[in-house]
């Protein structure tokens, strides 16, 4: 006999075909929210005695009034206007060469050193990220600029592709993460929050991937030769270089730490900043302006589709009661609170086997938040984890998509040996889960410290 739960079961299963035939993750998820949304409440006027034909039709009438009521909520969503400011930002960054001038300066630092090359990469990646708030731009960016200089010294085809594929999962985690921004916006969190969760694990990953590097070059020296050894004027002058990057971070991320700028005023600053170094180094021609202004729109707006996706998915799977359900499962295994935890977390990795992150994520979200919420798991916390555990499934074989961004750029390099060069960084981020698990307050201490609460 058909039931809620049900009709919540058959609309996940709708979805992942939907998915596996290659349909959009966001039109993926209004269809089978609207469609579901039909079902569901038909079946639920049915049940209280309502004619058939009548049942549908409210039916119907109910799933239109939430289409266009959740599209307008999630469009004009004031906090959604970081978005396209960051993303902005990150591309004005890499057109006007800062994130050249970043890695420069890593380099001249970092690469007399064994896998100084692939350790200033990810040093690189880190600080683009805290511009760009995006993986894909990271990994791209610095795959152009850090692939040529590790292929001119010899370096081992997976270590220098995987470093730059690891590295660019920074820019899930480390602030402004767009990643962060969805799961604040779908989970009702605090934006500013969560980018202050996320400095001291994103700090903490980075050297984690630095260590993983030393380990890698410490088993096998010939994959991670020293690079050039740079003279005390040369790295100053690189540091100089790279100052504008370095002062647009610590005015846009200072300000907004110390509630000078709400997350909002803080992305408009930054992009306006970053305009600025773009202007005086005029880098921004014709051809440039238009490129970034393209690449800005439809990052944008494919986000924000997905969002609108999300809104109308979510109401659909709280009618159906399914989330519900697991939450009565989950909580009634004798495994307690980590065994659940471990349990979500190895579902996800599953998941990010075949599916990109940002779908994944607002795809789960309504089924796991009330997981934590029944738990008392704090959701700023969970979040980070859960945004680390996204950032595995970027590198995770068959479908990481980071590793498809670096074979197109990497186009002689197997992508055997790129998932290969992957392995060490995603332990690395294994790890940094459970020092998560075990030490919350890595992700606590400076919402705590800085907001309270």
């Amino acid at each position: 006999m058909i039931s809620l739960t049900l009709i919540g079961i058959l609309g996940l299963l709708s979805l992942f075909i939907l998915l596996a035939l290659r349909m959009p993750v966001a039109l993926s998820m209004l269809s089978v929210g609207f469609i579901g949304t039909i079902i569901a409440n038909a079946y639920k006027f049915m049940a209280v005695g309502m004619a058939e034909d009548q049942a549908w039709s409210r039916g119907l009438k109910v799933a239109y009034s939430n289409l266009a009521g959740e599209t307008f909520e999630a469009a004009s969503n004031y906090n959604l206007l970081v978005i396209p400011m960051f993303v902005l930002m990150g591309n004005l960054a890499g057109v006007s060469g800062m994130s050249k001038d970043l890695f420069s300066a890593a380099y001249r630092w970092m690469g007399h050193l064994r896998g100084g090359l692939a350790s200033a990469t990810i040093a690189a990646c880190a600080g683009f990220a805290a511009l760009s708030g995006s993986s894909l731009a990271s990994a791209v960016t610095m795959g152009r600029v850090a692939l040529p200089e590790m292929k001119k010294y010899k370096y081992a085809d997976s270590l220098a592709t995987g470093s730059v594929a690891a590295g660019g999962t920074l820019g899930f985690l480390i602030p402004p993460s767009g990643g962060m921004i969805i799961y604040a916006v779908l989970t009702e969190q605090s934006i500013g929050r969560l980018f202050m969760a996320g400095v001291f694990p994103g700090i903490i990953l980075t050297l984690l991937f630095i260590g993983a590097i030393y380990c890698v070059v410490i088993r096998n020296p010939t994959a991670g030769p020293r690079a050039k050894r740079f003279g005390r004027p040369e790295r100053v002058t690189s540091l100089w270089r790279a100052l504008p990057i370095v002062g647009v971070v610590l005015i846009t991320i200072g300000g907004m730490y110390t509630g000078f700028f709400t997350p909002v005023e803080a992305s408009s600053i930054g992009a306006f900043l970053t305009f600025v170094v773009a202007a005086y180094r005029q880098s921004l021609g014709w051809q440039a302006s238009k490129a970034v202004i393209l690449e800005t729109m439809n990052a944008t707006a494919t986000v924000f589709l997905i969002i609108i996706g999300a809104f109308v998915f979510i109401p659909f799977m709280s009618l159906t009661e399914l989330p519900a359900q697991l939450v009565t499962i989950l909580t009634s295994l004798p495994i307690g609170n980590i065994g659940i935890l471990l349990i979500i977390v190895l579902i996800y990795m599953f998941l990010g086997m075949f599916l990109e992150a940002i779908a994944m994520l607002v795809l789960t979200v309504p089924v796991v938040i009330p997981i934590a919420v029944a738990l008392d798991w704090d959701l700023i916390w969970f979040g980070i984890i859960l945004v680390i555990v996204l950032e595995m499934g970027m590198i995770s074989p068959p479908v990481g998509i980071n590793v498809f961004i670096v074979k197109s750029i990497a186009r002689d390099v197997p992508m055997s040996t790129i998932f290969r060069g992957i392995w060490p960084f995603w332990f690395a981020m294994a790890a940094m889960i459970g020092l998560l698990i075990l030490f919350p307050q890595i992700a606590l201490y400076l919402p705590q410290a800085v907001v309270g609460g």
